[in-house]
């Protein structure tokens, strides 16, 4: 799968997406699109938490997986990019540049709020937090900077707890 900006390749064992072109931070990498769907019309059952292409978009509302790039785009705990919700409309925004031909990742804990989801991360960055789950976990400092860049959806602003003790790490998004 390519574009003329996005290719889809393999790394590592991994599908990934990576930049064709130098992105700035603040621009707009791409749209995710996918069937709107109710908590309660998840599937039961998913092979393992690597093949879930469901992206929460509200407390009660997923996006399904659309076949695309959006698929395809992998977690980091030190993510160049984040999605910006709004209602229905999810953009994925550069929060750092991101040159040519690096991997265009994003954290998927920003979007989480259902307790029900955990997977063990496999991103190898420096930050590596070793699992992903949802957003109320993370540490407060790592919540503000995800805020200030703007993609931390409107339903996981209440997860913000600027006195959370677990700031000891240095975290180099």
């Amino acid at each position: 799968m390519e574009n003329e900006f996005l290719l889809l390749k393999i790394q590592n064992g991994q599908n990934g997406v990576f930049s064709k072109v130098a992105i700035q931070k603040g621009d707009h990498i791409i749209d995710f699109c996918g069937k709107i769907l109710d908590k309660q019309e998840l599937p039961d059952s998913i092979e393992s938490p690597e093949e879930d292409r469901f992206v929460q978009i509200s407390k009660y509302k997923f996006l399904g997986p659309s076949g695309k790039f959006d698929d395809f785009i992998n977690h980091s705990c030190n993510p160049n990019s984040g999605l910006h919700i709004n209602n229905n409309q999810v953009a994925l925004i550069a929060i750092k540049d991101i040159k040519k031909d690096e991997e265009i990742t994003w954290d998927y804990s920003t979007t989480m709020f259902d307790d029900n989801w955990i997977m063990k991360c496999a991103c190898d960055s420096a930050n590596c937090r070793g699992v992903i789950k949802e957003f109320k976990f993370l540490p407060a400092e790592l919540k503000q900077r995800y805020m200030a860049f703007g993609v931390v959806p409107t339903y996981n602003m209440g997860n913000i707890d600027t006195s959370d003790p677990r700031q000891s790490k240095n975290f180099l998004v």
